[in-house]
Formats: C-alpha cells, sequence, structure tokens
C-alpha cells in the first residue's frame, strides 16, 4: 500500500505575484449589418403563397420558412438536415426532398 508523502515547506514553491495583472479587454464593437440582408426583397408568388406578399429581407424570409416547416413537420424525422416538400414548397423546391443548405439557394432565385 503506496502512501502519500506529505509536502514540506522547503519543497513547496509559489509564484512570485510581480506581475501586474492583465488589463481587462474592450468590448468588441457591435457589428452593423450588412446592408445587402437588410434590404426588403419582393417574393414570387409562389413564395408568397408560403410567407406573405410583403417585402421582407432575406434574413426574415428564412426564418418565415422555417417557421411555415415547423408548423407543418415537414422536417425529415430521420435525418433532421432534410425537408420534405408540401404542395406549396414544391412549387419553390422543384423536388420532394432537400437539404437546408440548399434551400436557402432555392429560395433565393424567388425573391427581386
Amino acid at each position: 500500500m503506496a502512501t502519500a508523502k506529505k509536502a514540506t515547506p522547503a519543497t513547496k514553491t509559489t509564484p512570485a505575484k510581480t506581475a501586474a495583472p492583465a488589463a481587462k479587454k474592450a468590448a468588441p464593437a457591435k457589428r452593423t449589418p450588412n446592408a445587402a440582408f437588410m434590404k426588403a426583397l419582393t417574393p414570387s408568388p409562389q413564395l408568397a403563397a408560403v410567407i406573405g406578399a410583403q417585402p421582407l429581407p432575406r434574413t426574415e424570409v428564412t426564418k418565415k420558412i422555417w417557421e411555415y416547416i415547423k408548423a407543418h413537420k415537414l422536417q425529415d424525422e430521420a435525418n433532421k438536415r432534410n425537408i420534405n416538400a408540401d404542395a406549396k414548397l414544391k412549387e419553390i423546391f422543384k423536388k420532394p426532398q432537400v437539404s437546408m443548405f440548399e434551400m436557402t439557394k432555392l429560395v433565393n432565385s424567388h425573391l427581386s
């Protein structure tokens, strides 16, 4: 059975605190949104059936599409990255199933 050795005061070393404490970092400046993302775009009639006809920025369009997908339970159960298109989304996607990364590209073609 091993026994732990007691540390003797001669073997203990403590670092000297001669350096001044580091100055606190300044808070990073807030990012300003890119004007291209904030520009209101008009949806096509097919996209308007899903998100509404009012002009919206790209970020809001994506949020509204995700609200629609979650409300209608269109996310694939086996692979959550895939979206199963219903009749309205099939007009936009032109496929029965798309990945969430591909969705944004397909939706952008319906914005002007």
